[in-house]
């Protein structure tokens, strides 16, 4: 790439928002490279790529694209991350802020807002848990978000969890079955 051009990769597996958001960025003058899972983003890092900037979808498949934001800064710790999810959580907004994204959206979201995340400073989300009746967390969700945290602080080592959590180790099996967690690795964060 060119020296002075934006480099800018865009996961996401939903081909039709990955394509809009490529020639959206194309017309603004950023060089990009879309992917459509987290193989074809770690293929390129490999390939010693160097991306300035990444617009990530949270789920990917059966992957997290979350799981992409140190490989990326490692390759360039200036690289301005902004995660894209549909699905939006206190632990994932956590998770992506803590592991070094700028910013964390809610889709669908305008070019325009995705493009200012990226430059902002701080973070900015489009989203508020208590705006809305769809976006307001029930109190399963909560729940939902304790086990996953505390999964993730245990290794995913559920006889531990479920200690920590003073449950049985079936009754939280049966709650993980309910509620599956999103990536049964390691701390991603």
């Amino acid at each position: 790439m060119a020296s002075g051009e934006k480099s800018l990769v865009i996961l996401d597996d939903d081909k039709n928002f990955r394509k809009s958001l490529v020639l959206e960025f194309q017309d603004l003058g950023y060089q990009i490279f879309e992917a459509e899972n987290v193989f074809m983003v770690r293929q390129a890092l490999e390939q010693s790529c160097r991306f300035d900037f990444g617009i990530l979808d949270l789920r990917v498949g059966q992957d997290l694209g979350l799981h992409l934001i140190p490989d990326l800064l490692q390759t360039n710790p200036l690289c301005r991350i902004v995660m894209l999810t549909g699905y939006p959580t206190i632990a994932t907004t956590v998770g992506a802020i803590k592991a070094g994204a700028v910013n964390y959206l809610l889709k669908p979201c305008s070019t325009e807002l995705i493009e200012q995340a990226l430059w902002m400073e701080g973070v900015h989300q489009n989203f508020d848990f208590d705006a809305t009746d769809v976006l307001t967390p029930k109190l399963n969700q909560y729940e939902f978000e304790l086990i996953e945290f505390v999964l993730i602080q245990c290794d995913w080592n559920v006889t531990k969890a479920a200690k920590r959590l003073g449950l049985h180790r079936q009754s939280l099996q049966r709650k993980m079955r309910k509620y599956p967690p999103l990536a049964k690795r390691a701390d991603p964060f």
